[in-house]
């Protein structure tokens, strides 16, 4: 699969360097901007960030974290792609096409089977990268949280 061509109208970096992530930043902007983590704590959000593997777009000339993501996986056979997010300020720039393309990337090299995310408003997007509907939903369950 190819992804889908990225260009940014800035000089970006993607980096896989967890001491990279601005996590201020990234807290702030799951716990208040978010739909799927608004209210998460900071101390939920950097237990997730440490038992996990986690990427960002940087803008070169600011050193500014642009974006991230948070991938849950056993390195073998499954991953879930989670907390995909881009500063409000950097989209439509090509940022989110930049993360996605660097996850895959990076992904892809360990060959896992099947990798899962939910999103309620960007499907397009992740259709570009391969994404598609779950093809036996009725196969999958879920367990939530006790109330």
């Amino acid at each position: 699969m190819t992804s889908p061509e990225t260009t940014v109208d800035a000089p970006v970096t993607f980096s896989a360097d967890v001491a990279r992530i601005d996590r201020d930043r990234v807290h702030r902007w799951l716990s208040e901007e978010a739909y799927w983590a608004r209210g998460r704590t900071r101390s939920h959000q950097d237990a997730a960030i440490d038992a996990s593997r986690n990427y960002g777009v940087y803008d070169d000339a600011t050193g500014a974290q642009l974006a991230y993501a948070r991938v849950v996986t056993d390195g073998v056979g499954f991953a879930w792609l989670c907390d995909v997010f881009v500063d409000p300020s950097a989209r439509g720039r090509g940022i989110g096409k930049t993360l996605l393309a660097g996850v895959l990337a990076e992904l892809d090299e360990l060959g896992l089977k099947r990798m899962l995310l939910a999103t309620a408003d960007a499907q397009e997007l992740y259709r570009q990268f391969g994404f598609t509907e779950l093809s036996g939903p009725t196969v999958w369950m879920a367990r939530s949280a006790p109330a």
